[in-house]
């Protein structure tokens, strides 16, 4: 168990969500992870799990970063200046829905994790 080490904890709770990115709900896991191994009590667990969810965003991050590039030149290519405004917010929209997706499901999946290393007396 990696004990008390938050990031740490955070980070492998990430890289396990991210790899498992194919399953749905891999923020859970990648939650899970990290709270199992966090220890503490339940609020340790959630920060750690809601953390990795932070974490695991990142790559959508990178690629909002990507699209707030391409989305100024869209009238560029033919496409009316107004029809880029509501492009830009609903992508702006879908990044807020997507980051607290990733988030909220980080923390339940914390939440769960120290629920079954305490289940299991660890």
């Amino acid at each position: 168990m990696a004990g008390e080490n938050t990031l740490l904890n955070a980070l492998i709770g990430a890289v396990v969500a991210v790899v498992l990115a194919f399953v749905p709900f891999s923020p859970v896991l990648g939650g899970a992870t990290a709270g199992y191994l966090q220890g503490g009590d339940q609020s340790d667990a959630l920060r750690v799990g809601a953390l990795s969810g932070l974490f695991a965003s990142i790559p959508l991050v990178l690629l909002m970063m990507l699209l707030a590039t391409v989305i100024p030149f869209l009238p560029a290519f033919g496409m009316p200046g107004s029809m880029t405004a509501i492009v830009g917010v609903f992508a702006l929209l879908a990044f807020a829905v997507i980051l607290l997706y990733s988030i909220g499901l980080g923390a339940l999946g914390g939440a769960l994790g120290r629920y079954i290393a305490r289940e299991m007396d660890l």
